[in-house]
């Protein structure tokens, strides 16, 4: 049963949080450059690799290992931790960003760092919590250089495990926190300000199907609190469709 969302509430946390720079505009979807190699293997071998291993995965604690196991991302190598979930397996709603960050690599947690906080405070106020009803996750595991964005072929190569965790975990509704997430996932050219306040269909290569609904990323709304009504629109649809889709 869902709650209901507490306005003044929300546009406090906004009001309130400390400006953080911006996660850059979304990168557009294309083909992946599968002439780039890395070693021996090129991307589309790598993303082969990914698919086999995800393939192999029977619970989320044996993706996890295959996650951090894989060699395909460039991106390991510069970091301290690799960065899969946190929150509830088999949760209703699964909250997926774009990478992590310096304290997400840190800690070796999704959505930790000032951006995670409000994400947590914006999720309890629709009786939402990574501790008990909310799994959260990432489109890219590692943290790329300067908080960059992930380019196509890291998105590429992690893209088999996402779409094993949702098959795995089996949300009802997935929300993509941001535009690259957003634009990955729906093979998008638009950007997150046209498609959020919309609902999608997600279907993963192993015919899994669950709603999708793109949302502002915290880190933006920290930077512009202004488009703080425009976040309490997405959390009012996230609400509503998860109580449609638990009833």
């Amino acid at each position: 049963m869902g709650v209901a969302v507490d306005e003044p509430l929300v546009e406090a946390l906004l009001a309130a949080a400390p400006a953080v720079a911006e996660t850059p505009a979304a990168v557009q979807q294309a083909e992946v450059p599968v002439v780039r190699r890395r070693g021996a293997r090129s991307v589309t071998d790598w993303i082969r690799e990914a698919e086999r291993l995800a393939a192999e995965c029977a619970t989320i604690d044996d993706l996890a290992r295959a996650v951090g196991d894989f060699g395909g991302s460039p991106l390991k190598a510069t970091c301290e931790n690799t960065v899969v979930y946190d929150g509830t397996p088999g949760a209703s709603l699964m909250v997926i960003g774009e990478g992590p960050g310096a304290e997400e690599d840190r800690r070796a947690k999704p959505f930790v760092g000032k951006a995670g906080q409000l994400l947590d405070k914006m999720l309890a106020a629709i009786g939402r919590r990574r501790t008990e009803n909310a799994l959260i996750s990432n489109v890219n595991y590692w943290r790329p250089p300067g908080n960059r964005n992930p380019e196509l072929d890291e998105l590429a190569v992690c893209r088999p495990f996402v779409d094993r965790m949702i098959e795995i975990t089996r949300p009802k509704l997935i929300v993509a926190a941001g535009g690259v997430p957003a634009v990955s996932l729906l093979n998008s050219r638009d950007g997150i300000m046209k498609l959020r306040g919309n609902e999608y269909t997600y279907r993963t290569p192993g015919g899994y199907i669950a709603a999708l609904i793109p949302m502002l990323h915290p880190a933006y709304l920290l930077r512009r609190p202004q488009d703080k009504s425009r976040a309490w629109r997405d959390l009012l649809l996230i609400e509503k469709r998860l109580r449609e889709l638990e009833a």
